[in-house]
């Protein structure tokens, strides 16, 4: 079951749902919109490995907006700071950011319950286009959770994502074992 716009706001009123900075009129019927932060990032080489920390190199977005290229992947950051205690958020793109050809996530549009953080996006573009910081990219749309939950994300050890940042995050997927 997906939160309707009153049941967000009973959320944010209970202390469930935390979007800072809150704007009442990015909360749509089902939904809030999110925007892009002012940092960009690429990773350093083109060939990335799996098991190694891919570094990236990080940019502000200038006022008169960005050109993204196809072929290259780039890391973005909402300019929104969200908590979600006691419901899973999925972040998806805009309609309006699709028939751009602007894609924000390669395959992590669900956060766990308990995530505590700016959301990173996987942007990638189906022709050049130009992007600007704080235009809307995506909305979070909130699932109820069936079960009492025994570990929040923000209480893992081994959460690799938990750290604040107003900054895109690089893959750690080699902080994994395999």
């Amino acid at each position: 079951m997906i939160l309707s716009d009153k049941r967000i706001l009973e959320e944010i009123d209970r202390g469930n749902i935390i979007i800072e900075p809150y704007r009442s009129e990015c909360l749509g019927t089902n939904s809030y919109d999110v925007h892009l932060g002012k940092y960009l990032a690429t990773y350093r080489n083109r060939v990335l490995d799996a098991k190694l920390h891919n570094e990236i190199d990080y940019f502000e977005i200038p006022k008169d907006g960005y050109v993204l290229h196809p072929g290259t992947l780039y890391l973005g950051v909402t300019l929104e700071y969200t908590e979600t205690h006691r419901h899973v958020p999925f972040l998806e793109g805009k309609s309006s950011t699709g028939r751009l050809g602007i894609d924000i996530h390669a395959t992590a549009g669900k956060g766990d319950v308990g995530f505590c953080n700016t959301w990173t996006l996987e942007i990638s573009c189906a022709q050049p286009v130009r992007i600007y910081a704080g235009m809307p990219i995506g909305q979070l749309i909130y699932f109820v959770v069936e079960g009492d939950i025994e570990t929040t994300y923000n209480s893992k050890d081994n959460a690799k994502y938990n750290k604040p940042t107003t900054k895109p995050v690089e893959s750690m997927m080699w902080k994994n074992t395999f």
